[in-house]
């Protein structure tokens, strides 16, 4: 059993950097791939910012800080990924898309390479099913924000063998993230018990129980929740948040998992929280303002 030493990850977006962050911090080789420069740009972007906030604070040093971005090499083509010993895809919560990606991954891997899927709620077995490596297939769930959450759920699938979840638990610990072993049943163990409650604090929203500042300082000051559930939502983003609903109402066919009508409209209108601006608040302003 060879130890994962050149990692790839595909999809340089809010999770995608922040793999790639973590990994290549931890020594690991790191090809960055996405569809676009410039959307390589803006994760290296954001990649550059959180580690000169560490070198701030104290935390690093410029040396590390260089040595983090000189192992990571940005990519919009995946022939780059011949030699990886992992690929992590990071894509966003869309089967067909995550698919069509394993689609042109897998012809260029060495027999030997290893797939995880960052997904947050998908089935791992389908997703594995659409490899030609299910075996070396599985769930690598990180938390939001990457750099910062301790916590990464590892997932199984039905064909994955242990020499798989072996090798990725061992790099997992590797980049100091405490990994929690979840079954393959939709949204897993954070995001089964997560989303529905900001499910439910949409609905009560939807039905005037209380207003966007009343419900997060009540979660904030009633259950000593760091952030407010609607705000949370925002920073997933309310597409990801609803996609997730849809994965657990459709799974596991029960009417509690029904996404709210409110949170299915404001994805309709393309308020998806932070990342466009406006969802339960509006980013547009110095501070955020309540919608609603």
């Amino acid at each position: 059993m060879t130890a994962i030493q050149k990692i790839g990850v595909i999809g340089a977006g809010q999770m995608g950097n922040g793999i790639a962050h973590v990994c290549a911090a931890s020594g690991f080789d790191i090809i960055l791939l996405d569809i676009s420069d410039e959307a390589l740009k803006k994760g290296l972007g954001v990649i550059d910012k959180n580690l000169s906030r560490a070198v701030s604070k104290g935390k690093l040093t410029e040396a590390d800080k260089a040595a983090t971005l000189s192992r990571i090499k940005p990519t919009t083509a995946y022939a780059d990924f011949s030699d990886s010993d992992l690929v992590i895809e990071a894509a966003t919560e869309d089967e067909k898309i995550k698919r069509a990606i394993f689609n042109q991954l897998c012809p260029v891997l060495k027999p030997e390479a290893h797939i995880a899927s960052n997904t947050s709620s998908l089935s791992i077995t389908r997703l594995g099913a659409a490899t030609d490596r299910p075996a070396k297939f599985m769930g690598m769930h990180f938390m939001n924000p990457v750099p910062v959450m301790q916590l990464v759920e590892l997932i199984r699938g039905i064909a994955t063998s242990e020499e798989t979840f072996s090798l990725v638990r061992d790099m997992t610990l590797k980049l100091k993230k405490q990994p929690v072993s979840a079954e393959d049943f939709p949204a897993f163990i954070v995001n089964r018990i997560l989303l529905p409650m900001i499910n439910e604090a949409v609905y009560t929203l939807y039905e005037g129980v209380g207003s966007v500042t009343c419900i997060d300082t009540a979660m904030k000051l009633g259950a000593n929740h760091p952030m407010g559930p609607l705000e949370l939502a925002d920073f997933i983003g309310l597409d990801t948040c609803l996609a997730v609903m849809q994965v657990l109402h459709d799974g596991l066919a029960d009417t509690k998992y029904r996404p709210c009508p409110l949170l299915v409209k404001y994805v309709e209108a393309g308020w998806l929280g932070r990342k466009t601006g406006r969802g339960f608040y509006d980013y547009t302003g110095e501070t955020p303002v309540p919608t609603r």
